[in-house]
């Protein structure tokens, strides 16, 4: 090695030890369990050399030449003809597709004691920021690749929390888009009324990039077809650093029983007020129709799934297929959880009546958000997107690690009206990233992503992983 050549080698050493973008990024997806799948450096500089950008996507999304397998064992030779139509786009806009990111198997709907971030395919993602900490889901490994810098933005899908919450606790913007706004075509279903995909980066303009290349009516997904006529789907174009000035947002209570949770809502408040904003509290007297949102889920999943199973040329073509599967292969498929689910999921066939009461609940819940918003004269809801990440659990999953844990949460009434909830990175607790969001009416999502630009700017606050063993 010549002088020069050891000086530079020298160089990017320091610099990796200096700047996360820099780490070497199979040894960061080996240690983190970020990745199911990946193309190999040679084909990533191809790429990268034609002119082309990096994506990643939750491995429960068709795209052509990688399995969609959901995180599961079960689907790794599922190997679709077709890309998901939000892939087509992105292909279409001079993107390619680096690798398909790990998630909560099932994007964390097979057992009620899961963990999140673990799946029989990938293992378990971890975040940077806690070792032993868990990246939440269900969309772990695309949150835990932005915030390593292992591409500049991700696609997640969420149906209830699985974009806002790995967002939050990995310390990067999610939007979580209003539900139709994006196709769900060629994505493996939980719910027809919930789902959406959305992207995930490190900064508002980023994710709004890629929501623009994203957004847009498709044929095979009638969701999409309800986007309003003249809409503004330009979401990164005249982001306005403005846009709090004379707004009024109501003030999401999660987290004020807490007194780190009361210093965030203070430097909420400060930030919004400095922009001109008002930061309203209010009389929040909504309650939380779980019951009857978990049997929607429940009884569109199999109704979802088995459609998706019979389009593919696989063994497996009913929800049963997949339970009795995860029984002969328990000792790898459930060796953390069960499938509770599953079974309960299963057991809704012919319920149709029982179906339809709960939805109109369900739905019932965006006259709760657009009535606070009239009665008290407001243009968006802010609160805390969650509580820091708690501890990797096996024992009892997530419910118990989370009952011994800060569990602020604001996005499950927004994920079940299927309206927008933006994420970005508000501060820190104890080392470790809480995000904030914004929460507004069905397609308020271009107002929402400049409420969102203009806290960002002023906030100036972009968290990088200090990849401790157990932050206190």
């Amino acid at each position: 090695m010549n002088f020069k050549s050891h000086i530079f080698f020298l160089f990017f050493i320091f610099s990796a030890c200096q700047n996360n973008n820099q780490y070497d990024h199979n040894y960061l997806n080996n240690k983190y369990g970020v990745y199911i799948s990946k193309l190999d450096n040679e084909e990533v500089s191809v790429q990268l050399a034609n002119g082309l950008k990096p994506i990643a996507l939750k491995d429960n999304i068709d795209a052509i030449g990688f399995a969609n397998t959901a995180g599961s064992i079960a689907l790794k030779q599922n190997f679709p003809n077709k890309n998901a139509f939000l892939v087509q786009k992105l292909l279409d806009k001079g993107f390619f597709i680096q690798g398909k990111t790990n998630l909560s198997e099932w994007a964390n709907f097979r057992s009620t004691s899961s963990t999140s971030g673990w799946s029989s395919m990938g293992g378990q993602t971890l975040n940077p920021y806690g070792l032993n900490r868990n990246p939440c889901g269900s969309s772990s490994g695309s949150a835990v690749a932005v915030a390593l810098g292992m591409v500049d933005v991700a696609i997640g899908t969420e149906t209830n929390g699985s974009i806002s919450c790995p967002s939050s606790v990995n310390g990067v913007v999610g939007i979580k888009p209003t539900v139709g706004l994006v196709s769900r075509s060629g994505i493996i279903p939980i719910s027809n009324t919930q789902d959406t995909a959305g992207p995930m980066a490190l900064t508002v303009q980023k994710a709004a990039k890629v929501l623009e290349v994203i957004a847009g009516i498709d044929a095979d997904d009638i969701a999409t077809t309800k986007i309003p006529s003249g809409m503004n789907l330009s979401f990164s174009k005249n982001l306005d650093k403005n846009a709090i000035s004379g707004k009024r947002f109501g003030l999401l209570s999660a987290g004020n029983d807490d007194e780190d949770g009361r210093m965030l809502h203070s430097k909420m408040k400060k930030i919004i007020e400095s922009l001109g904003g008002k930061l309203i509290v209010f009389e929040d007297e909504r309650t939380y129709p779980g019951k009857d949102e978990f049997f929607v889920l429940k009884y569109e999943f199999r109704q979802g799934l088995e459609s998706y199973l019979g389009s593919r040329d696989l063994k497996f073509k009913t929800l049963k297929d997949l339970i009795d599967f995860n029984e002969i292969n328990k000792d790898v498929v459930q060796k953390h959880f069960d499938q509770s689910i599953f079974i309960m999921s299963d057991s809704t066939q012919g319920l149709t009546r029982e179906y339809e009461k709960s939805l109109d609940v369900v739905l019932k819940s965006r006259q709760g958000i657009d009535k606070i918003l009239k009665d008290y004269n407001l243009d968006a809801l802010v609160g805390l997107s969650r509580g820091p990440a708690w501890e990797v659990n096996y024992n009892g999953g997530d419910r118990s690690a989370i009952s011994k844990q800060k569990s602020w949460s604001t996005g499950s009434f927004a994920a079940m009206a299927g309206y927008p909830n933006i994420i970005i990175p508000l501060g820190l607790v104890n080392s470790l990233p809480v995000g904030m969001s914004f929460i507004g009416t069905a397609w308020s999502d271009k107002k929402l992503i400049d409420y969102a630009y203009a806290f960002e700017q002023e906030n100036n606050f972009l968290p990088r992983p200090k990849f401790l063993k157990n932050p206190r």
